[in-house]
């Protein structure tokens, strides 16, 4: 199988785009594949504590979400069903790229994957009805582990579709900005989740 990788404008982070084999069945693919994993990132897929599904409507925005660090949390998402834009924000204090972001159109046609790593914020745009979202993550959910950036917070700048009414949960439509999440105190910092990175992968049965 033959899997393309490219990583974002924010290091760290990587798009995946598997090749897809169509027959008069149907179409079969590989949303992860380890070798060209290993190959882009310098290291496996973290080990996995649970995958999670969502199903969106058209408008839908979810994020910018990120988990508080340590112990953080590295995913690996892509799209089964319909069209999203899914972005990446690198949420780490002390990083060359802090408060930078980049975006993938996820769909059912290419099957493209998006990897995060620890410390790295996480958005998407339902640009159909019925758009499903596939998660890998690292850790297991905590909801007073789960924090949020505004997705509209004009410093970020998140090139969200023009046209678009966004359809944001209570929690995300009072997130803070990116410079009171700076002056809470609750971004996480670059070395640490660095080391966690790190740490995490060595774990790796």
């Amino acid at each position: 199988m033959i899997m393309k990788a490219r990583e974002l404008a924010v290091p760290g982070a990587f798009e995946f785009t598997p090749e897809v084999f169509p027959d008069s069945r149907g179409r079969f693919l590989s949303p992860y594949q380890e070798g060209p994993f290993i190959q882009a990132v310098g290291h496996p897929l973290f080990p996995v504590a649970q995958s999670n599904h969502s199903e969106s409507r058209r408008g839908v925005v979810r994020g910018v979400h990120f988990t508080v660090t340590p112990p953080g949390t590295a995913k690996y998402v892509y799209c089964p069903r319909g069209r999203s834009l899914d972005i990446a924000v690198d949420l780490r204090v002390g990083s060359p790229t802090f408060g930078k972001c980049d975006a993938v159109r996820l769909d059912q046609v290419d099957f493209r994957a998006i990897y995060l790593p620890i410390g790295f914020g996480h958005a998407f745009v339902a640009l159909d009805d019925d758009t499903v979202m596939s998660y890998l993550i690292s850790g297991r959910y905590e909801r007073e582990l789960e924090l949020a950036i505004s997705v509209l917070d004009p410093e970020l700048a998140l090139p969200l579709p023009a046209g678009l009414d966004p359809i944001l949960s209570e929690r995300d439509s009072v997130a803070p900005t990116l410079a009171e999440a700076v002056e809470q105190g609750i971004l996480p910092d670059y070395d640490t989740c660095m080391e966690l990175d790190r740490a995490l992968h060595r774990e790796r049965p």
